[in-house]
C-alpha cells in the first residue's frame, strides 16, 4: 500500500503528461517558457486571484513573501507551534524573530486564542514590533481566516497564508491561497498539487507586491537580469515542471480533490467506533487532505500501532513529532522567545499523539477497510 500514491496518478494520465514534457524537450525552453506563464493565468484565476508567481519551492515563496514585505530586524512573525519547520525557517533568514504560538487541538491549525495571547505578551515586553502571522493550512484544512483576519487588523500586522499543504481547500466559496494579504503554495510531489521536483508559488492581488516578488525571484532583476536593483534569489519554476503541473491541474479539478474527500468519508465513518479521535473539518469548510490524520490515546499506543500497521505493509507517519519551540536550530540560535512548553500544551500533546494514514485519491473502499480494520487489530492488542 502507498502512503501517496504517485505512481497510480502518473500510470492514469501517462500520455498526456508524457507528450507534455517531450513538448518542453523538443522546444528546448526549459526556464521560463510558455508553460510558466500558462500556469501561473490558471492557478491565479483557480485560486481568484490577481497575480500569481510561480518559484522554486514553498520555503522560497514564504520568503519572498517576507521580503516583498520589507520584514526585517526588530520584527515579530507569528508562526503555529504545530507545523513543518519551513514555516518558521525562513523569519530569520529575513533577521526577523518567529514568536510561535499553540494550535488548535481539533483543527491543528493555529489557535487565535493564542495568537492574540501571543501578540499582546510581545507588545507587553515591547522589544519587538508585531508585524506579520503565517497561519498554515495543515493538513489540506484552511485555517481560521475570518478570525485570524480581525488579529491582524486589530494590531496593525500582514497575514500570510502558508498553503503549502491547503491548496483545493476552500471555507465556502473562497478558495485556500486567497485568505492572506499574501499566500503561497509548495509543489513538492507529495502534496495535494504535486510536480515531479520541487517547485511553489506566490498569490497577491497587490500590484506592488507582485513585481517585488517577481524582481525578487530572479536576482533582484530590474528591466532584465542582467540589470540588478536589489539583492535577490535564483527561484524560478523550470519549464519541465510547469507543464506536469498543467496537466496535473486538469485531474486535480475534475476528479482528485472529490476522490479523496470521499476517501476521508470512509475513514471518519469507518472509524467511527475505534480508538481513535479523526480530524475535525468545521462547517463550511473544505479539505483538500494533504494528510489524514487520527489521534491517539499517547506516544506508547501511537508508536505500538505504527509498528503494528508496518507489519502489515500499511506505511503511516508522524507529522510532527516535535513542536517548532523545540526544534534546536531555534533553540540554540536565539531566534524565538517563550519557549516554555506551558504556552504550546495543545502542541506538546498533539506531538505525543497523532499518526498520518496512507491518503490519496486512489484509494478504494476496500484499502480503506484494510487499514481500518488493522487499526482496529492493533489497538485492541495493545
Amino acid at each position: 500500500m502507498e502512503f501517496r500514491d504517485l505512481k497510480t496518478q502518473y500510470l492514469q494520465s501517462k500520455q498526456a503528461i508524457d507528450e507534455a514534457i517531450q513538448n518542453v524537450l523538443l522546444s528546448s525552453h526549459f526556464i521560463g517558457g510558455e508553460p510558466v506563464n500558462q500556469l501561473e493565468e490558471k492557478l491565479a484565476d483557480y485560486v481568484g486571484v490577481k497575480h500569481c508567481i510561480t518559484c522554486a519551492n514553498g520555503t522560497d515563496a514564504l520568503q519572498l513573501a517576507l521580503m516583498a514585505w520589507n520584514i526585517g530586524e526588530g520584527d515579530a512573525v507569528f508562526v503555529p507551534d504545530f507545523t513543518f519547520f519551513s514555516s518558521g525557517e525562513i523569519v530569520p533568514w529575513v533577521k526577523a524573530t518567529p514568536v510561535f504560538v499553540d494550535v488548535d487541538k481539533n483543527t491543528f491549525n493555529i489557535s487565535v486564542k493564542a495568537l492574540e495571547e501571543a501578540v499582546q505578551n510581545v507588545i507587553r515586553d515591547g522589544k519587538l514590533k508585531p508585524k506579520a502571522v503565517i497561519a498554515v493550512d495543515l493538513f489540506g484544512c484552511p485555517a481560521d481566516f475570518l478570525r485570524i483576519r480581525e488579529i491582524t487588523e486589530k494590531y496593525g500586522m500582514l497575514l500570510l497564508e502558508d498553503g503549502a499543504q491547503g491548496f483545493g481547500g476552500r471555507i465556502g466559496n473562497q478558495k485556500a491561497c486567497s485568505f492572506g494579504d499574501i499566500a503561497t503554495t509548495s509543489f513538492f510531489p507529495a502534496k495535494p498539487l504535486g510536480c515531479y521536483g520541487d517547485g511553489g508559488a506566490v498569490f497577491t492581488d497587490n500590484d506592488d507586491w507582485a513585481d517585488l516578488v517577481k524582481s525578487y525571484k530572479v536576482h533582484g532583476k530590474g528591466t532584465d537580469k542582467y540589470d540588478n536593483i536589489r539583492i535577490g534569489l535564483n527561484s524560478r519554476l523550470d519549464t519541465m515542471q510547469a507543464a506536469v503541473l498543467l496537466e496535473k491541474l486538469k485531474i486535480f479539478e475534475e476528479y482528485e480533490l472529490q476522490e479523496v474527500n470521499q476517501v476521508a468519508t470512509w475513514y471518519n465513518e469507518k472509524l467511527q467506533n475505534s480508538k481513535v479521535i479523526c480530524p475535525e473539518i468545521p462547517e463550511k469548510y473544505f479539505s483538500s487532505w494533504a494528510q489524514y490524520t487520527i489521534i491517539l490515546p499517547d506516544a506508547k499506543v501511537r508508536n505500538e500501532l505504527q509498528n503494528h500497521l508496518k507489519q502489515f505493509d500499511i506505511p503511516s507517519m508522524v507529522y510532527y513529532a516535535k513542536p517548532m519551540h523545540k526544534q534546536i536550530a531555534f533553540v540554540k540560535n536565539h531566534t524565538g522567545i517563550w519557549y516554555d512548553d506551558l504556552y504550546f500544551k495543545n502542541t506538546v500533546e498533539l506531538c505525543n499523539r497523532v499518526l498520518s494514514l496512507p491518503m490519496h485519491p486512489y484509494m478504494r473502499e476496500k484499502d480503506v477497510d484494510c487499514v481500518v480494520e488493522t487499526i482496529n487489530v492493533g489497538l485492541n492488542r495493545y
